[in-house]
């Protein structure tokens, strides 16, 4: 399924012409004050009669401020800031992980009230240049649909492996466009085990983790009839005693499915988890994920 079929907008998917960053969002609002008088230039004549009075040399135009304007992207989570304002953690296509205040969103006739919902596509434009900036707009593009029930629980899933695994401000134009397909994969009901395992590989590789399952540190072709091994710092290897217990044992035929994207066969669905489980636990360095266990539970992971 691509964007087109999945009912995103294209428009929106296309990149923008001009995007440049804006203020911090903390910093104390100043008084407007009225434009200085400009004083005229000393004339040729009055220079000569004033003597040693130089022409003072025209001042350099002001700094623009950092703004970017109509970015795509989504909500991944927020909480509450001061009185009426949230801080909202979002995922942009062309800035990647951005945090955003969104000053009033909590005002009960706030126009981004009904607006900064997670796993809605967003136009989102924002003012700053620190570590927290400024949302100064945000328009609902709509063209996805809602996920509910099981879908909504994985989509909470996946958000948290982006804020686990996505630095602040490092684009991943590649994953912001699997993330919209995941999310309309799971809107339309498609298997979660097979969507949310297609995500996973994309993550792992655009975040710089990835590896190789068609050949072993051997260099050696993966055959689907033998078993293998994979070691979360070299990749793939032919399965032996002498290694470490806890890498987990998977089918050649598996590692194969996994690189076709091909989760149908049972055994691929049961080992390509544990694989998937083992990998990002530990390039997590073992911290839980809170929505994996509430999808354990269910048994959608």
């Amino acid at each position: 399924m691509n964007a087109i079929d999945a009912g995103t907008n294209d428009a929106w998917m296309s990149p923008p012409a001009d995007d440049r960053p804006d203020d911090d969002f903390d910093a104390p609002e100043r008084p407007v004050r009225p434009a200085p008088k400009r004083r005229r230039a000393p004339s040729s004549s009055s220079s000569a009669a004033g003597g040693a009075e130089k022409a003072r040399p025209p001042r350099a135009a002001p700094r623009s401020d950092f703004r970017v304007s109509e970015q795509p992207g989504f909500v991944l989570h927020s909480h509450p800031y001061r009185e009426t304002s949230l801080v909202i953690d979002v995922f942009s296509r062309d800035h990647g992980r951005i945090a955003l205040v969104a000053k009033g969103a909590k005002r009960p006739h706030s126009a981004l009230r009904g607006v900064l919902q997670t796993f809605q596509p967003l136009g989102l434009s924002w003012t700053g240049k620190g570590e927290v900036r400024t949302l100064t707009t945000a328009e609902w593009v709509g063209g996805m649909l809602p996920l509910t029930g099981d879908a909504l629980l994985c989509g909470f899933y996946v958000n948290e492996l982006l804020v686990k695994f996505c630095a602040r401000e490092d684009a991943h134009p590649a994953l912001f466009n699997h993330y919209v397909l995941t999310l309309s994969r799971l809107a339309h009901g498609e298997p979660a085990v097979q969507v949310l395992r297609s995500f996973e590989r994309v993550l792992l590789r655009e975040t710089g983790y990835a590896m190789a399952l068609t050949r072993t540190v051997a260099r050696d072709d993966v055959l689907p009839e033998r078993r293998y091994t994979f070691d979360p710092e070299r990749g793939v290897r032919e399965a032996s005693d002498d290694l470490p217990a806890q890498w987990p044992v998977i089918a050649g035929q598996t590692l194969l499915d996994m690189e076709r994207d091909d989760y149908s066969s049972g055994q691929t669905a049961v080992q390509s988890k544990t694989l998937m489980r083992f990998l990002l636990n530990y390039h997590l360095g073992g911290a839980p994920l809170a929505t994996r266990q509430i999808l354990i539970d269910l048994q959608n992971l």
